[in-house]
């Protein structure tokens, strides 16, 4: 059982069509990745999936069943424009927040408190959201769409505001709640963090769904186009070798664009023969490559 499937969902603005067939499944225990350039359709997307809005053609289903009241006790959302009352206090707005998802105000505070000490912000219990800083209203304003302990999540770029330091906090935090079983649809700029987190991905570009499966699949149908190369000594003749595009070099060795598959071995073979090497690696494309080749230009 998927906790939530879009089947060939349409949805058009009067002319416009903005998310077009759009189909996949989410199942408990997954971050789905959710990609594409601004009016690509991940937001209305989302919104359809939290039921803002209806879909025009297709259907979405929440644990096999239709849109129903009852999804809202099941359901987080983190918004990317943040939403939280500055001059209220954090214990106010996110019990109150909580009890909207049917929680009583006695289990709603426990669980504020335990989230704030699992974030190591204790103190900011009775502090107004305006006295923290933008760091840690984020921290709030994620606690705010996971404190009823939903069963589906959805984040729309939920590391924007996050200092390293927490990024890593928040990617821990998110991959327990995976852990735990919960479905989490996850849209992000930053590929590097799908990659990390997510198992299977769609892509979206001008509504359209243009690629779409497991990530490490969907990797190995792209040819390995980089070359690391770390030498000891320097190496001459690299762009000379059939195949190769262009080299860049840096402190430890080489970065090598190649055309063909082919040309990885005879590099290796050059290197061997001025030098000892260090390292030598033929590697998979990232993601960032791979959205660009489909959709071109940069992915903002």
């Amino acid at each position: 059982m998927f906790n939530l499937q879009l089947e060939n969902v349409t949805k058009r603005f009067g002319d416009k069509i903005a998310v077009n067939g759009n189909h996949f499944n989410v199942k408990p225990g997954e971050i789905y990745g959710l990609l594409g350039a601004n009016g690509a359709g991940k937001t209305t997307t989302m919104r359809m999936v939290l039921g803002l809005t209806a879909p025009d053609e297709g259907r979405i289903l929440w644990k096999g069943k239709g849109y129903n009241k009852e999804l809202r006790a099941i359901m987080g959302y983190l918004p990317e424009e943040r939403g939280l009352y500055p001059k209220v206090k954090v214990s106010e707005q996110l019990v109150y927040l909580a009890q909207l998802k049917g929680m009583t105000r006695k289990a709603a505070d426990a669980s504020l408190k335990a989230w704030l000490d699992r974030f190591e912000v204790p103190e900011y219990y009775n502090n107004r959201v305006e006295e923290l800083s933008k760091g840690n209203q984020q921290k709030i304003q994620f606690i705010a769409a996971v404190i009823h302990d939903p069963e589906i999540l959805i984040m729309d770029e939920p590391f924007s505001g996050f200092d390293p330091v927490n990024v890593e906090l928040l990617k821990k935090t998110v991959t327990t709640l995976r852990e735990q079983g919960k479905s989490i649809l996850f849209s992000s700029h930053r590929m590097d963090h799908v990659e990390e987190l997510c198992e299977n991905i769609s892509i979206l570009h001008k509504s359209q769904t243009v690629l779409q499966g497991n990530l490490k699949e969907i990797k190995a149908t792209f040819p390995k186009e980089r070359v690391l190369l770390e030498t000891s000594d320097s190496v001459a003749g690299l762009d000379q070798i059939t195949g190769v595009q262009s080299v860049k070099e840096n402190a430890i060795g080489y970065e090598i664009r190649i055309a063909k598959p082919t040309a990885a071995r005879e590099i290796l073979e050059h290197a061997m023969a001025q030098t000892q090497i260090n390292r030598f690696q033929v590697m998979e494309p990232t993601l960032n490559e791979i959205f660009i080749k489909k959709v071109g230009g940069s992915h903002e």
